[in-house]
């Protein structure tokens, strides 16, 4: 991670040394947009956190580790599909749903609509792609998480 930090700061300086004016433009308005979107990034992140609260590793797993796989994928989509949440957070709650019995295939349907599908995040998608993109967009990405999903599904042999 420290070297992405690096590499953005050698770019920020070469742009610097090659305009500074320009650079100076960019960041100014990297720093208005992130202030615009600061209130309502407060507001997705506190539901977001609520919701984890409330629903627990142990809750999530009752629910996702159904006997029937099938029933278990469309749960995982649902409940995944709730909240956005980074990888560096869904990992390790797959780890310990895997640990609690949870299937590879509700886990991918689960871990790929987390990260992919955001309904708490809707409205500050709203706000800067319009309703038809950002519905389109969630659509698709549950689409592909559940075909994700099947597709380890049947590598792991737990679909058939």
């Amino acid at each position: 991670m420290a070297y992405l930090y690096g590499l953005a700061s050698v770019a920020l300086l070469v742009s610097a040394i090659a305009n500074k004016q320009k650079t100076f433009k960019s960041l100014k308005t990297a720093l208005n947009l992130f202030i615009k979107i600061l209130p309502l990034l407060l507001i997705t992140l506190t539901l977001v956190s609520i919701i984890l609260f409330y629903l627990p590793d142990h809750v999530i797993a009752k629910y996702l580790g159904t006997s029937d796989v099938m029933v278990g994928v469309i749960m995982a989509s649902l409940i995944g599909s709730i909240s956005l949440l980074p990888g560096f957070i869904t990992f390790p709650l797959c780890g310990l749903l895997l640990n609690q019995g949870v299937s590879y295939t509700v886990l991918a349907a689960f871990s790929t609509s987390l990260m992919m599908v955001g309904i708490v995040t809707f409205p500050i998608e709203k706000k800067f792609f319009g309703v038809k993109l950002t519905i389109l967009r969630n659509a698709s990405s549950l689409a592909i998480a559940i075909i994700a999903s099947l597709a380890i599904g049947i590598i792991y042999g737990e679909v058939y």
